[in-house]
């Protein structure tokens, strides 16, 4: 029994210093098909491929790829976003609906600042667990450390949220055309 304990206390060790470390509590993905959310300044988000392209052109095989922030990005296959994306962006984690771990992001984008953005997009959502037969979008895609997450960019709005969730009931895939606030509860700073 002590050993169990020993083995995972160092697997949380490994956790929270590094978002690689997460690796050993899931199975692999490709680093530039996952995400993750620690604080304000470090995450990997999903974001279209090439420049200037919607949300929802974006989707399909090929053209999604993980941006980081410049202290997230671990793999040289990851973009990188710029340090001043987000305007204002709020951090929040905690236990969820039916007590399952949660970490979030949610606030005001500048889309402006990424190249791959058109800033007039109404914005879309992607996810780990919908899209065709409940396998991703982008397929196969990950948050380390947990088991599910939803993420919605709307450059439009100016806003964008994040949700990583052991439960999926708390990283809801069914409500993509309502928005940031409707999918993920957060400050938004009035930004949309």
């Amino acid at each position: 029994m002590r050993s169990a304990f020993i083995f995972l206390s160092a697997a949380l060790s490994a956790v929270l210093a590094s978002p690689s470390g997460l690796d050993a509590l899931q199975p692999r993905a490709a680093a530039d098909n996952t995400v993750y959310v620690t604080s304000t300044d470090k995450f990997c988000m999903i974001m279209p491929r090439d420049p200037h392209t919607n949300i929802g052109d974006s989707e399909h095989p090929g053209g999604m790829k993980t941006y980081c922030s410049p202290n997230g990005r671990y793999d040289s296959s990851q973009g990188q976003l710029p340090a001043e994306f987000w305007s204002n962006v709020a951090f929040k984690s905690g236990t969820g609906k039916n007590g399952g771990r949660y970490a979030q992001l949610t606030g005001c984008i500048r889309p402006e600042l990424l190249s791959r953005l058109n800033p007039n997009d109404g914005g879309g959502q992607y996810d780990s667990s919908g899209g065709a037969g409940g396998l991703g979008n982008p397929q196969g895609s990950v948050c380390l450390g947990y088991k599910h997450y939803v993420e919605l960019v709307e450059p439009a709005g100016p806003r964008a949220c994040i949700k990583c969730c052991d439960d999926p009931a708390d990283c809801p895939t069914n409500k993509d055309t309502q928005g940031c606030p409707a999918v993920i509860q957060g400050n938004y700073f009035n930004c949309g």
